[in-house]
């Protein structure tokens, strides 16, 4: 049986894969290229952290109700970056503070004294004048769309 003839399968799938990719590509910029979150990009992943497990528990014990929760976080997330992608591009004021991203082991002091600051309203990277906040907004905000959509149809016999 095809994935698209379970439409609630489908669903939780991508409920599973929206957060594992936009995660690991997070942490992907953020180790390897350099690109350190600011607070407003850690508050885009919380949404994301708990999505996780949600989409897993609804892939291996199929629930509407989990698949809907896990897309309720993932949109979460694309709100977040939304409202971060604003800050971004100066439509509204943000967060003023600035935030450090320490790296773990060794001496503490030292991880905290080398942390780059990171200000929330400049954006590290952009694609067409996209900013990666606008792309969690984007992507996130069309897989919570598309699973409440997938959610809706009714299953094959």
């Amino acid at each position: 049986m095809k994935l698209l003839d379970q439409p609630s399968r489908a669903a939780a799938l991508l409920a599973l894969l929206t957060p594992a990719f936009l995660l690991g590509g997070a942490y992907i910029g953020q180790y390897a290229f350099d690109l350190y979150p600011c607070e407003m990009c850690w508050w885009q992943r919380y949404p994301h952290f708990a999505a996780l497990p949600l989409g897993l528990l609804a892939l291996l014990r199929p629930s509407r109700g989990v698949t809907l929760l896990a897309a309720l976080c993932i949109l979460a997330s694309g709100l977040i970056g939304a409202y971060h992608a604003g800050v971004e591009y100066g439509w509204w004021e943000g967060l003023t503070a600035c935030s450090a991203s320490g790296a773990g082991g060794g001496d503490p002091m030292k991880a905290i004294w080398d942390a780059p600051l990171v200000r929330c309203d400049d954006v590290q990277w952009s694609l067409m004048g996209i900013s990666l906040a606008g792309f969690n907004f984007l992507i996130s905000t069309g897989a919570a769309l598309l699973i409440a959509a997938l959610l809706r149809k009714p299953e094959a016999a």
